[in-house]
């Protein structure tokens, strides 16, 4: 399992099957699973696409806080 001092484990019970497993690299698949496809969803083709959108995305929140909503 690779374990270093300090790592967390989580227990995992599975179909009727007990596994303890490193829980950061449980937590990491799952936001991986939570994502996948949304690169595609939103039409992100490269790295730029994601600067752009971040940029519209902080564009949007600074004109909300402007107007007074958030």
């Amino acid at each position: 399992m690779d374990l270093k001092e300090g790592d967390k484990l989580v227990f995992v019970e599975q179909d009727g099957r007990s596994y303890v497993e490193n829980a950061a690299l449980v937590a990491v698949t799952r936001v991986q699973e939570a994502f996948a496809g949304q690169a595609e969803r939103l039409g992100l083709r490269d790295e730029q696409d994601v600067v752009d959108l971040v940029k519209q995305v902080r564009r949007e929140r600074r004109e909300q806080r402007s107007a007074g909503n958030g």
